[in-house]
């Protein structure tokens, strides 16, 4: 195992988070097993998986006995309400084989469903109970953030959300910070689409790493929590080598240039048909 510096952020709560970790978005549940065991060997100390993705329980066999990793794991669409998020939350919990969870989140908010708000009160409940020591939300728009602070007191310690280049959420970030809730970015690489981006290619370039490596650590240098996802041992070791350099203020503008209002590649929370 190599050694790189795991930056942590601190959240509201007081809770800490680190700043990178894996996804494990649509990782086959009969990989995950083995790809989180090798991720937490290379040093990874975050893993984020949800109960949509049905690999909870191969991240709970590969993290058994691991009090050092944080886990992140997320409410299904099916069971939003404040009974039936209770009740995902404990079958979530035993498929993952932890006595707690480091962080529950929403995954969306179905605002059609309109029920976001009750399942925010269980999460509040878990919370309070101990069971879960911090609490945030998924794929959240300003107007779902500021109902769920408004209708409990409550304020989500982070909210992820699509982030990337081409997709930079800056009005939503700008919230964020001013509420005190940290940006978790998925599809953090754009789904590989920006790799060839020509300004990021000349940024790799010059700091001799790869432009995967220039993304990731874009997030990082922004202060965002970056959670890309791999099944190939390569792939685990070439994201997490991107803790160990750093982007200069060039380089930041250049990137930040590459903003697009129709960047988004997944679905508009506020129009989701799910």
């Amino acid at each position: 195992m190599t050694s790189h510096t795991q930056a942590t952020v601190a959240l509201n709560d007081g809770a800490a988070m680190p700043q990178f970790g894996l996804g494990v978005f649509q990782t086959p549940p009969d990989a995950t097993e083995r790809i989180v065991r090798t991720a937490v060997d290379e040093g990874y100390r975050l893993v984020d998986t949800a109960a949509m993705y049905r690999n909870e329980d191969d991240v709970g066999k590969a993290l058994l006995g691991r009090t050092d990793v944080f886990v992140t794991t997320k409410l299904g669409n099916s069971d939003h309400g404040f009974d039936e998020a209770l009740r995902a939350f404990d079958a979530s919990i035993g498929r993952l084989r932890r006595d707690a969870l480091d962080l529950y989140l929403i995954h969306w908010p179905r605002p059609r469903v309109n029920r976001y708000v009750e399942s925010w009160k269980a999460f509040i409940r878990l919370q309070k109970e101990g069971r879960v020591r911090s609490i945030g939300v998924s794929n959240f728009n300003r107007d779902h953030l500021e109902r769920i602070v408004a209708e409990t007191g409550v304020t989500p310690a982070v909210n992820q959300i699509e982030l990337h280049p081409r997709f930079q959420q800056k009005a939503l970030r700008a919230f964020h910070d001013q509420s005190g809730i940290k940006t978790e970015s998925w599809s953090p690489l754009g789904r590989g689409a920006l790799l060839s981006e020509a300004a990021i290619v000349d940024i790799a370039a010059k700091h001799r790493k790869t432009p995967a490596q220039v993304v990731i650590r874009w997030h990082l240098d922004s202060g965002l929590i970056a959670i890309p996802k791999t099944v190939r041992l390569e792939r685990l070791k070439e994201n997490i080598a991107a803790l160990d350099f750093r982007l200069d203020d060039d380089d930041m503008r250049r990137i930040e240039k590459l903003d697009s209002p129709d960047g988004r590649i997944g679905p508009d929370p506020a129009t989701a048909a799910f």
